[in-house]
């Protein structure tokens, strides 16, 4: 194990790793702040938080059994669920606490992974610099400041206390420690699956910095690690099958092998230019549809390259392969061989543990070329300070991008080019902010880059149908259905607009296309009952009426609309 720079007095090692904590403490506080006044955003925050009944629930018997249940939303982690609900038993559906609440795990996180090197390594201020640059790198900032990525500082916070129990079994080896480290993987899996690699990172630790790989045979290292791999693979599974119960898996057809191998090259590169360098940095990053071979070639070179240059390194410099490889592995879950939903070129919140990696590569590797200078200590802090100051400058700087919606797609459309999904997402919150021209400007822009983006063109058609545009929304509607016809919500609102247009025989075949795709849809009812109401036919519209108030107890327009029908039946009947 690598004792440098440990100190032989006991007391100022404690000393010093009081101030390194907070000095993690208030730098991360220093940057982040800001985000307790922040909103939620329009992408993803909905579906787990605003919009979602089941976590606005809090901790019930019922919110708990959906959360462990194979839901319709997302893959399969119930804990992340859990902390939601909490957030809302607790604070309701104010944005400020649950930003909070992501803040809290990033601190505790960075203050973990401190203290797992410095017990490791027993090198106090390369653990501590590492601790540094993950609690303040810019490319963190969207997995602290966006609230539907709890699962990432959750998952990473069980991902830390995995690799502390880890190094206290291997100090003084028990079943309980063993058992607790199995325990806390467990809970990682269940509150992101992308901690499958994490296996492979504990048998990186056993070849540096614990050394074990000096005492024991890699054979009985890999045998210690089979009930960790036997989670990983389970987690695997259950993540397979919820995504494709989701139907969110994204086919061969859409995006070959070949662009995926190809885009997994590149975005390596990337994410090292953007630890590197952290500009440009966005919520969504477009998949490519093609790349240039010179980018290609020069991605593979590059990875190539560095990756002969750890093998020559192998035992003078021993962190170099353990970092290397931990950066190559980790991001293996995300790097887009399988993907699901709309899945970007990269995304910053991915590389939230890989870079990690590379953090250990740099506090380590910088502290060996330096280490003939003569002035070894001085230019290190010099340099450790500067980097840190500047990080801390760029992170408040893209911190501040997420304030709200439109703040940060006004920021992705800036810092990339043709993101639909950019477009798309700012013109639904100005839509929502009811600036309706500008959304369609938006809408119209998305569908520039993107002709076939169905919730785009469904978008367009609800800010023109406001707009009283009624003739060109159904225009719209209609190209959404030829896109997928089994889209019931196309359905829905085509019907709305023929119902409008006084269509009414096209309108109540449309919402009939609705109740056979999605046969629990309320309103579809309550819109075939009013159109029936109209043309007399009173008591098919009492049924219609009668059954949206069955589906939706709640549902206040049906049960007006049955009340008046009621009086008209009455009326009739005088």
């Amino acid at each position: 194990m690598n004792n440098q720079n440990n100190h032989s007095d006991g007391i100022f090692n404690i000393r010093y790793d009081v101030l390194i904590c907070l000095f993690l403490v208030i730098a991360t506080l220093a940057v982040y702040w800001q985000i307790n006044y922040h909103e939620f955003i329009n992408l993803d925050d909905s579906l787990y938080v605003l919009q979602n009944k089941d976590v606005q629930k809090g901790l019930t018997s019922e919110s708990i059994s959906w959360a462990f249940s194979f839901t319709d939303i997302a893959y399969w982690h119930p804990l992340t669920w859990l902390s939601h609900m909490l957030d809302c038993q607790i604070y309701g559906l104010i944005p400020g606490m649950h930003h909070r609440t992501s803040l809290i795990f990033h601190i505790v996180n960075s203050i973990l992974l401190f203290f797992v090197l410095q017990k490791m390594t027993g090198a106090l201020w390369q653990s501590a610099f590492v601790a540094a640059l993950f609690a303040l790198h810019p490319v963190n900032v969207e997995s602290v400041a966006w609230v539907a990525e709890r699962k990432n500082v959750l998952s990473t916070f069980f991902w830390m206390l995995t690799m502390l129990a880890y190094v206290h079994y291997t100090t003084r080896p028990s079943l309980y420690r063993y058992l607790l480290t199995l325990l806390f993987l467990m809970l990682g899996l269940m509150a992101k699956p992308m901690l499958v690699t994490l296996p492979f990172v504990l048998l990186l630790l056993d070849y540096w910095p614990l050394e074990r790989l000096r005492h024991q045979s890699p054979f009985n290292l890999i045998l210690e690690k089979i009930p960790f791999f036997a989670l990983s693979a389970v987690s695997v599974y259950i993540s397979s099958l919820s995504v494709h119960r989701y139907e969110i898996v994204v086919s061969m057809e859409s995006v070959p092998m070949q662009l995926r191998i190809a885009n997994a090259l590149v975005s390596y590169v990337k994410y090292i230019e953007k630890m590197i360098w952290p500009k440009n940095l966005a919520i969504f990053y477009p998949f490519p549809d093609t790349l240039p071979i010179w980018q290609i070639l020069g991605a593979g070179l590059f990875l190539a390259s560095i990756s002969f240059l750890v093998l020559l390194n192998l035992r003078k410099k021993p962190y170099l392969c353990m970092g290397w490889l931990w950066f190559l592995g980790t991001l293996i879950p995300v790097i887009g061989l399988k993907q699901a939903g709309l899945w970007p070129s990269m995304a910053d919140r991915w590389a939230y543990v890989p870079l990690v990696g590379i953090f250990i590569i740099l506090a380590w590797g910088g502290s060996d070329l330096l280490k003939k200078w003569t002035h070894k200590k001085i230019m290190l802090t010099i340099l450790a300070i500067a980097v840190i100051l500047a990080l801390t400058v760029l992170s408040f700087m893209q911190a501040s991008h997420w304030k709200n919606s439109i703040t940060l797609f006004e920021n992705a459309i800036k810092v990339t080019k043709n993101n639909c999904m950019a477009h798309n997402n700012l013109g639904i919150t100005l839509f929502e902010k009811g600036e309706f021209n500008k959304a369609i400007f938006h809408y119209k822009k998305a569908l520039n880059i993107k002709p076939d983006t169905s919730e785009a063109i469904k978008n367009l058609g609800v800010a023109l149908t406001k707009k009283g545009n009624l003739k060109e929304a159904a225009r719209y509607f209609s190209k959404a259905l030829v896109i997928n016809s089994e889209n019931w919500d196309s359905h829905y609102k085509l019907g709305d607009v023929l119902a409008k247009r006084g269509k009414f025989n096209k309108a109540i075949r449309h919402f009939e296309e609705v109740i056979r795709i999605n046969p629990g849809y309320a309103p579809a009812y309550n819109e075939i009952g009013i159109i029936l109401a109209q043309k007399g036919k009173l008591q098919k519209s009492n049924d219609f009426f009668s059954k949206a108030i069955q589906l939706e107890p709640d549902c206040k327009e049906a049960r007006d609309n049955l009340l008046i029908l009621k009086q008209l039946m009455q009326h009739d009947e005088k």
